[in-house]
């Protein structure tokens, strides 16, 4: 497509996302809600929806849907109720599913993403409610039957509907990619799109710029990474806007995205609220969230990304490339947390997190969680380098490695590897002499105006030296020496 068709286009997106809880048991019965089990091992006649049977909240989900409303800035509901919401599929027991629909627990708030020019852009949320997920369907196991697993039904969700306020699949994956890095802040999701625990709906519509109503909506599904949310939007956009241009209609309708592909295909038309005949749930009372609840589950929030972006660039004084890498995931921020209560150097923390142990970590394929030095040691290793004993390419090339394989202290393994470094003036001078004498030609040049050669100088120095040089008190006796 012209980019000139396409630029007379404005894109509308809403997303939904459905983060599955890492509460022990499930939304409305005591049943595990565990991932990997056998297959309809997790149930009982509560998730079966057998008569007689009455479902019992899970606290747990109140509270974890109160710690995303309040890091979204959400007005918290003091009084819901329950609703049933009616539909068929062959992996859903009840026949209906246990939601929330005039009272969802938060409203409002939104979601702070980077834009593609890096700015800011708060993305507006309509709400977030709790609910029940559905089990599920396999289609690729018995050649002829379409198999149930029952093991995710009844687990307890978190449906976050955004409003329409996105306008480009980046956008989208943006937005995305800060809800599935604050549910794991919280830790009440682990975000793995992979296995379903985080799913995604995408409301797509195009519109020509300057109107005011906005075009035919168009859900997509099926979508199991962030890249595929993105890939989805984009083939969507095009379809609906060479649509639109050959003279034809859209259809408000649900489609799947088949990645192999990278295409939408339909899936029925979309339904609308009065399809799913809602209801109040008669088996679960209202439930009252009083201020006094709210500000408990408050004072156990942890810090958040976007706290800690702003303390580490306005108070520490970092990038905001090494602020966005460190805060991206937690683990990385909770490591430098404990590293930075260590030591003052914030740079330097920052430099040694994201270079040597983050290498470290991509070699081995391994999380920060199972990284083999505490932070105290690297703290150590850049008090090491603070004091003039070592250089930090010394430090990086020879001593961190030998700390990995040992419990030795960095300034115990510098002294055994002979790797102190001298600020003597005698004994740095000597390595001048031995330099300049090596390098005539050189000299020479540095000495008719090509200053630029100091730093090849230099480096000679350092290895003449074996990395021992202070580098500071060595580079201005050489250009001393050098002027002379």
């Amino acid at each position: 497509m012209e980019d000139a068709i396409k630029d007379r286009y404005e894109v509308v997106i809403g997303l939904e996302v459905h983060a599955q809880l890492l509460t022990k048991t499930k939304a409305y019965s005591s049943d595990l809600n565990e991932y990997g089990s056998a297959p309809n091992t997790n149930v009982s006649a509560i998730t079966l929806g057998h008569p007689g049977t009455l479902p019992v909240m899970n606290q747990t989900t109140i509270d974890y849907a109160i710690k995303l409303g309040l890091a979204c800035g959400c007005q918290i509901a003091p009084q819901q109720h329950f609703a049933r919401k009616n539909y068929f599929y062959p992996d859903l027991p009840k026949g209906y599913q246990i939601t929330q629909d005039t009272t969802p627990i938060c409203t409002g708030g939104q979601i702070v993403i980077r834009t593609e020019d890096g700015g800011k852009k708060a993305i507006g949320l309509t709400r977030i409610h709790m609910e029940e997920d559905a089990g599920k369907s396999i289609h690729d196991v018995d050649v002829f039957d379409t198999l149930v697993d029952l093991n995710r039904a009844g687990t307890p969700l978190l449906e976050i509907v955004s409003e329409p306020d996105l306008r480009s699949s980046t956008e989208a994956y943006n937005y995305l990619t800060e809800v599935r890095k604050l549910v794991r802040y919280l830790d009440i999701c682990d975000g793995n799109m992979e296995e379903g625990s985080l799913r995604c709906d995408a409301n797509v519509s195009v519109r020509l710029k300057g109107s005011a109503e906005f075009g035919t909506k168009v859900e997509v599904k099926n979508m199991n990474s962030i890249r595929n949310v993105q890939r989805a939007i984009e083939f969507e956009i095009t379809r609906q806007i060479e649509t639109l241009e050959a003279g034809g209609q859209l259809t408000q309708e649900t489609r799947a995205f088949d990645a192999l592909k990278g295409i939408t295909i339909s899936m029925r038309t979309k339904e609308a609220a009065n399809d799913y005949r809602y209801f109040p749930e008669p088996d679960l009372p209202p439930i009252t969230v009083s201020q006094a609840h709210i500000d408990r589950v408050a004072q156990a929030m942890p810090a958040l990304p976007g706290v800690l972006f702003d303390r580490y660039t306005k108070e520490f004084g970092l990038s905001e490339y090494d602020a966005y890498n460190i805060t991206d995931q937690k683990g990385i921020a909770l490591y430098y947390e404990a590293l930075i209560a260590l030591t003052k150097n914030y740079k330097a923390a920052a430099n040694w997190l994201m270079g040597d142990i983050k290498s470290y970590l991509n070699e081995h394929g391994m999380d920060i969680q199972h990284f083999p030095l505490a932070p105290a040691r690297i703290a150590a290793l850049i008090a090491l380098i603070d004091e003039g004993k070592v250089s930090s390419s010394i430090a990086s090339q020879r001593i961190f490695p030998a700390m990995l394989s040992s419990e030795a202290a960095p300034l115990e393994l510098a002294e055994q590897m002979n790797l102190i470094q001298s600020s003597d003036q005698s004994v740095i001078l000597g390595y001048i002499d031995k330099v300049i004498a090596q390098n005539t030609a050189e000299v020479e040049r540095y000495r008719n105006g090509e200053k630029q050669l100091i730093g090849f100088l230099m480096g000679q120095l350092m290895k003449v030296s074996g990395g021992k040089a202070d580098p500071k008190a060595a580079n201005a006796l050489l250009r001393q020496k050098l002027e002379a």
